[in-house]
């Protein structure tokens, strides 16, 4: 009962909050609603859905409270559910998805061969592709992992940048470290990478390869070219997987160019083992003000405003 109380009956008084007109008591082990019955049949699944995160064996948070809340109102079909299904990535640890979006995601990327993962900033694209690779590298399901970018500029010049071409890439390629670190730490993945077991490079290093026994990752895929696209997917080899993850919001090529992750999708769809997840503002899990600007910004798109 304390676990799903909260300390100090904090997630209790988050569903409360969130129902304003329900009055919930807890006595023992029991709740006592009363109000509107539509808002007191919500608020009461509320509470039985984390109750079942809770037996679970799952440590509830405040966001994951104001989740279910959020899911129960779009009537998303067991909301706990979302939580059940994760990703362990060793050391006992399990990468879960927070949203419906996001659990689609993950069973789209045990479902098939190429997934493309298209959605705002925060929305866990990247770091659940690189979850999902840490886990098939820990079973045995792939013998490495390869990662890689477009190093394609946000407003700077990689010639202004110190050092030489690996020098200048490696800030592009920060946030695939970060991912890395979270989940191996720094010495395994130092480890890994000096033995060729993960493997990060730019696209343009893959020209010319085929990509056998492998998970590989395509971030920022936004930024490629229709032709870099077309190069890239058809470096996939035998017994080997992609995740193609980009925003279609945030392209940096130059105005005259068409981005492949645009282009591809009309191409592709429908072939068997290539599948597209669309993922929205819904599915971020930064600071709720992110979502909020997300959602801002594609209403400001929606009306023909240009950035």
């Amino acid at each position: 009962m304390l676990d799903l109380l909260g300390e100090q009956d904090e997630f209790l008084r988050r569903v409360e909050t969130a129902f304003p007109k329900v009055s919930i008591v807890a006595r023992g082990n029991e709740f006592q609603l009363s109000g509107p019955e539509l808002d007191a049949a919500n608020a009461h699944t509320v509470l039985a859905e984390l109750l079942l995160v809770v037996q679970e064996n799952q440590r509830l948070d405040g966001d994951q409270v104001d989740r279910v809340v959020q899911m129960v109102r779009d009537e998303v079909p067991s909301p706990s559910g979302v939580f059940s299904s994760g990703i362990p990535v060793g050391g006992g640890r399990i990468i879960r998805p927070k949203t419906m979006g996001q659990r689609r995601y993950i069973d789209a990327i045990r479902d098939n061969t190429i997934v493309f993962g298209i959605g705002p900033a925060g929305t866990g694209k990247t770091y659940l592709a690189m979850a999902a690779a840490v886990e098939a590298l820990r079973s045995g399901a792939s013998r490495r992992i390869l990662l890689t970018r477009p190093a394609v500029e946000a407003g700077e010049r990689l010639g202004f940048l110190p050092g030489d071409l690996s020098a200048k890439i490696d800030p592009y390629l920060r946030p695939l470290y970060d991912a890395l670190y979270d989940m191996l730490g720094a010495d395994e993945t130092a480890r890994l990478m000096e033995h060729g077991i993960i493997e990060i490079a730019p696209l343009a290093y893959m020209r010319g390869r085929t990509l056998n026994d492998a998970y590989v990752i395509l971030d920022e895929a936004q930024n490629t070219s229709p032709e870099q696209m077309k190069m890239f997917l058809t470096r996939l080899g035998f017994n080997s997987k992609m995740v193609i993850t980009g925003d279609v919001t945030q392209i940096d090529l130059p105005t005259e160019r068409g981005s492949g992750l645009k282009l591809v999708r009309g191409i592709l769809a429908g072939i068997p083992g290539i599948n597209f997840t669309e993922l929205t503002a819904r599915d971020v899990v930064r600071a709720k003000i992110v979502a909020d600007i997300v959602e801002a910004y594609g209403r400001h798109d929606a009306a023909g405003g240009t950035v």
